[in-house]
């Protein structure tokens, strides 16, 4: 899949804003469309092919929030968030519906694309790895079937649930999860805001993943959200 294969919706209802998100697409040679609303949108996204959708909560018609759970019902497309709703119940909200990642304004053409690339090669491995159970990120790799962790070339030991939470994380690698998802998933049932089984964890693995856990280079937190494993 090459930028002129790939078709993005931009769902904005501020024409200045509109007009520079498409202004930036275009300049990387992307294919795109864009609507005001959301009603428009999801008649465009049931009619047509879209392979990320980025997506203003604040629309005139629709809240955003909703446009997320209605795409969620039929498709994986990524979905960024683009919004002036900055707090962070905000942005778990969208996360923990299913989008993948938010993007607070006002922001740079350069962070917009940046976010962009990140959902493009998530999406793009994918359709890649379906069969693949191998995923490595810099020098830190897991062998699904086997269950081995590798760290520059050797084995390092972890227990099961550290394998389990680095496991979730490259299943997602680039995206943002919520701590309420992180648990949930990793746990089997819903701690709801009880994260501090969650902080001894992330600290045990990042001892074992990181040089430096102070400064970790894999997975990274967003303050008030979550973490993310990064996508080199």
């Amino acid at each position: 899949m090459t930028n002129l294969d790939i078709n993005i919706l931009i769902v904005e209802d501020d024409p200045q804003i509109r007009n520079f998100i498409a202004y930036a697409l275009k300049g990387e040679g992307l294919s795109y469309k864009a609507v005001q609303n959301g009603e428009n949108a999801l008649s465009l996204l049931v009619s047509e092919k879209f392979d990320l959708l980025l997506l203003d909560l604040g629309l005139p018609d629709i809240d955003g929030i909703q446009i997320i759970e209605k795409v969620r019902e039929w498709s994986e497309m990524p979905i960024l968030v683009v919004s002036a709703r900055d707090q962070d119940r905000e942005k778990v909200s969208a996360l923990d519906l299913g989008a993948d990642d938010y993007l607070t304004k006002p922001f740079s053409s350069a962070e917009l694309l940046a976010r962009i690339r990140v959902a493009l090669r998530h999406i793009r491995r994918l359709n890649k790895d379906k069969e693949n159970t191998i995923f490595k990120v810099g020098e830190l790799q897991i062998n699904i079937d086997k269950r081995i962790v590798e760290l520059e070339g050797s084995e390092i030991h972890v227990t099961p649930m550290e394998y389990n939470l680095l496991t979730l994380f490259f299943k997602n690698i680039g995206k943002v999860l919520t701590t309420s998802y992180i648990l949930k998933e990793v746990w089997g049932v819903d701690y709801g805001s009880d994260t501090q089984v969650l902080r001894a964890l992330m600290a045990a693995l990042r001892r074992k993943i990181e040089k430096n856990p102070a400064k970790p280079r894999y997975i990274m937190t967003e303050v008030g959200v979550g973490y993310r494993l990064i996508d080199e």
